[in-house]
């Protein structure tokens, strides 16, 4: 059976039992801060777990793009060593909400797997919950009575809290859980070792594929255990294990989820991967092997990232997108020999095998082929750079054993990869401090956790029931109640209060948009609202105290100063996104904005540089919106396919519910969540202040509107001014420019040819200033130069004598610098190195300093030091 028709069959079984069949949701996770990615079936529907949202449909089935390569959930170092561990991976799923509980889930589990897709029952374990004393949960007697029913009882284990107990996180909904494991060993290995024994003991073919969680519970902060309102259903199934099994194979990389992108590997290498059921590979090969399976597991991550909008960067999210595709390329280079950009090629492969169920990977092919092939090309020149900066380090060793705090910073610094270090150093037989490595690496991670530490407190409820609301689109002032507190300690932010209000103005950050800040204020006081969040469907205010009376009337009021100017810039991005499309073309899409009071942010999809003409276009665009007048045409909860139908733009990467918002200014026409101006003419004006590269294929735009533009042509005029007064207030200011250009450049060729002329004089002073020792022309001068004609000059007076050593310095900006120039002939014949006369030298000057061995130069801070440098440098020819 073909990976695409397990995944239908699935879905369609679910349908069957009154399942509503929803698309899987972005891998990348933009309004959950608790989260960066998806990395379960559950976290879409955090909200309904724990009592935040009223679902679609009490029972839900879909299949989810997850990603486990950070925190909690962390598999990255085991892929590709492993034949079933991956990065991004589908997580096939039911829930219910409220509705069915254990005998339903199990007993539909048990039918799918053994009756529909007829995976041999003596291939099934199962297990259940031991319970836990310590927690007042007791042994899950009902799973086992329903299980028993199933399947015999010698296929029944209990499990315990690591295995059988899942959690969301340290704190929320929790439950006992149920898993299926199978056995995929041969009938021999069956009857030598019972595979009762290795379930869960990280055996590659006895592995779990579906797991059934019963919630039941809420974990509060102090750790205790209290039971939810209503008992749900949260199931996973392992899309890629589940393939495995049912076609017959003992790797998940043997399966048609990870062949056709095998065999493009071995096309562009030459090499060939060896299934996993032949034995007795050699050590090559199966590194060989090991590679070609982080490449193409790894791909698959970075590819859907990008398509869902995060491109590789150097912080949060985009870095671990960067580290998984450095960690692909690595095992390229390493294993594969692969020294040009190669992965890229992988992604047509990749959105004609999956762009069927996923069309965000066939919309997007083009630009997430660009994204990494300039990725790759990058990394490839970094690996460049660290093989040449390993050397020095190796040159700078006074043994065999290579630093590990060394080691570390070509890894922190620079992305050079430690196994590559420990490899090559190997090869050029010196040993890697790990334990020093380590260390430093641990020290890190340490600073790294303690500051991103957060202790997060219980929700204090003072108003129970789902009455949050929020009014903000039409008021900036409301009376509200407080309906919960709870109390943040970060090493970040220190102590805040997180507080939710009954009927808020406050816009909460989200597309974009930064969130809303403003006051509560009662009778007696007034609470300063520092930023407004969203998690789980809750409206967060942030606040650095809390009112003295929690349980009083307040009046929210926005700080409508900031709203009005953050809205100003919020539509004008609309405006700039229609100017963008309708110059540069209709391949135009957004991949990221940021909106603030003080300006936008707009990165788009684009194969070129906006060059000025266009840049002017777009603002010519924009600001003849704004002369318009157009008026804003709001319309809420209107059916998505409906505002589709009408022309309305949705973001890739984006996730949208059946009713949606969408904002209209003339022919531009958006889905948006975000606060607007009512008429364009608000805006006043737009100006672009700046247009860059932010990836391949990927522009990022800055502008300005209102306040920020006035003040913008009002510094411009300021520094025109200073210009004018500077110039002695000229009639023609631009001439008097261009003439002090044309003076300054014959000025410029003057001072050269007085400096040309100045070294020549200095050359024929010098030639009668060598002295011969040991057969060698040695000079060691002070001259009065700057650092690039002192360097020029020691080249060329060291060439116009045979067997010359010349040591010249010089003071340019109170800093010294020295230069050293050797005969070649010397260099071969008596085996010296102007590098190693440099780094000597410098000592002197408090510097530093390289180059080849027969020219190198330095600079450094004491001054004074020079004379002794030069002194000293008659030791290296005596």
């Amino acid at each position: 059976m073909k990976s695409k028709d397990i995944r239908k069959q699935f879905l369609q079984f679910f349908e069957t039992k009154g399942h509503l069949i929803v698309p899987s949701a972005p891998i990348v996770l933009k309004d959950d801060p608790t989260l960066m990615f998806n990395n379960s079936g559950m976290a879409q529907f955090k909200e309904y777990f724990l009592g935040n949202g009223i679902p679609k449909s009490k029972r839900i089935s879909d299949t989810q793009k997850c990603l486990r390569v950070s925190g909690k959930h962390n598999d990255l170092e085991d892929v590709g060593f492993d034949t079933y561990h991956h990065t991004m991976f589908e997580m096939l799923g039911n829930w219910s909400f409220g509705d069915y509980f254990k005998k339903e889930a199990i007993n539909w589990a048990w039918e799918l797997l053994t009756e529909v897709y007829k995976i041999p029952k003596e291939n099934l374990y199962v297990s259940v919950f031991e319970g836990s004393p310590e927690e007042n949960v007791p042994f899950d007697q009902e799973a086992w009575d329903i299980w028993k029913e199933l399947i015999d009882e010698d296929r029944i284990i209990l499990g315990n809290k690591k295995d059988n107990f899942w959690e969301m996180g340290d704190q929320g909904p929790c439950g006992p859980c149920s898993e299926i494991h199978v056995d995929l060993r041969t009938a021999e290995e069956k009857a030598l070792v019972s595979g009762k024994s290795l379930v869960n003991n990280d055996h590659p073919q006895v592995v779990e594929i579906w797991n059934n969680v019963f919630m039941e519970f809420n974990r509060k902060a102090d750790g205790s255990l209290e039971k939810l309102p209503a008992q749900h259903v949260d199931t996973g199934m392992g899309f890629e294990r589940l393939c495995m099994a049912l076609q017959n194979k003992t790797s998940n990389y043997d399966t048609d989820v990870f062949t056709p992108l095998i065999e493009k590997v071995e096309q562009i290498t030459g090499l060939r991967y060896t299934p996993n059921e032949i034995n007795n590979i050699s050590e090559e090969q199966n590194k060989t092997n090991i590679a070609i399976r982080v490449v193409v597991d790894h791909v698959r991550a970075v590819a859907f990232a990008i398509a869902d909008g995060q491109l590789p960067s150097n912080t949060g999210a985009g870095y671990v997108i960067r580290r998984i595709l450095r960690r692909a390329i690595r095992y390229g280079f390493t294993f594969l020999d692969t020294k040009e950009p190669f992965i890229n090629k992988l992604v047509e492969v990749l959105a004609n095998q999956m762009g069927e169920f996923f069309p965000e990977i066939k919309a997007q092919q083009q630009l997430v082929t660009n994204v990494i092939r300039e990725e790759e090309a990058s990394f490839l020149r970094t690996l460049e750079q660290g093989l040449q900066l390993l050397d020095k380090v190796i040159s700078e060793s006074n043994g065999k054993i290579i630093q590990g705090e060394k080691a570390f910073e070509l890894y922190d610094t620079f992305g050079f990869p430690i196994d590559l270090t420990a490899l090559i150093l190997r090869e050029k037989g010196f040993e890697l401090d790990e334990a020093g490595f380590t260390a430093a690496m641990q020290e890190q991670k340490n600073r790294s956790r303690a500051a991103s530490e957060v202790s997060t407190e219980d929700w204090s409820v003072l108003i129970p029931g789902n009455v949050e609301t929020f009014v903000g689109y039409d008021q900036t002032e409301n009376e509200v109640k407080i309906t919960r507190i709870r109390k943040v300690d970060s090493k970040k932010d220190g102590v805040l209060y997180q507080i939710v209000l009954d009927n808020t103005p406050f816009y909460p950050e989200g597309g974009g948009q930064v969130g809303d800040k403003g006051t509560l204020v009662s009778a007696n006081e007034t609470i300063e609202i520092i930023d407004t969040k969203k998690e789980n469907n809750l409206i967060l205010h942030f606040a650095k105290q809390l009112p003295e009376n929690v349980s009083t009337s307040f009046e929210a009021k926005v700080n409508t100063d900031l709203r009005t100017s953050t809205s100003k810039n919020h539509s004008a991005t609309h405006l700039m996104h229609q100017a963008l499309r309708s110059i540069l073309g209709t391949h135009v899409e957004q991949k990221g904005s940021l909106v603030n009071c003080d300006r936008l942010r707009f990165d788009f999809s684009h194969f070129a540089k906006v060059t000025d003409e266009e840049i002017k276009q777009v603002e010519d665009f924009v600001n003849a919106r704004i002369v318009e007048q157009l008026p804003l045409i709001e319309r809420r909860s209107i059916p998505i396919q409906q505002a589709l139908d009408e022309g309305a733009m949705a973001l890739f990467g984006e996730k949208y519910g059946d009713s949606v918002r969408a904002i209209k200014f003339g022919e531009s026409m958006e889905l948006c969540g975000g606060i607007h101006v009512k008429n364009t003419a608000e805006i006043w004006h737009f100006k672009i202040v700046s247009e860059g590269a932010v990836a391949a294929g990927i522009r990022r735009i800055e502008a300005i509107t209102g306040a920020a533009v006035k003040n913008f042509y009002t510094n411009q005029e300021n520094i025109l001014a200073e210009i004018v007064t500077t110039l002695k207030n000229p009639q023609d200011t631009i001439k008097a420019l261009v003439s002090l250009q044309e003076d300054n450049a014959k000025l410029k060729k003057q001072l050269e040819q007085l400096l040309k002329e100045k070294i020549d004089g200095l050359k024929n002073v010098l030639s009668a200033d060598f002295q011969e020792i040991n057969g060698i022309n040695f000079l060691a001068k002070q001259v009065d130069l700057n650092m690039s004609a002192t360097k020029e000059l020691s080249q060329a007076i060291g060439s116009s004598q045979p067997n010359s050593f010349v040591v010249l310095a010089s003071i340019e900006d109170n800093t010294p610098n020295i230069h050293c120039y050797i005969a070649k002939e010397l260099v071969a014949a008596k085996s010296l190195n102007a590098n190693a006369v440099i780094k000597e030298l410098g000592k002197y000057i408090e510097g530093n300093g390289g180059g080849q061995p027969f020219f190198a130069s330095g600079k450094g801070k004491n001054v004074a030091g020079i004379q002794e440098a030069l002194s000293k440098a008659v030791d290296f020819v005596k």
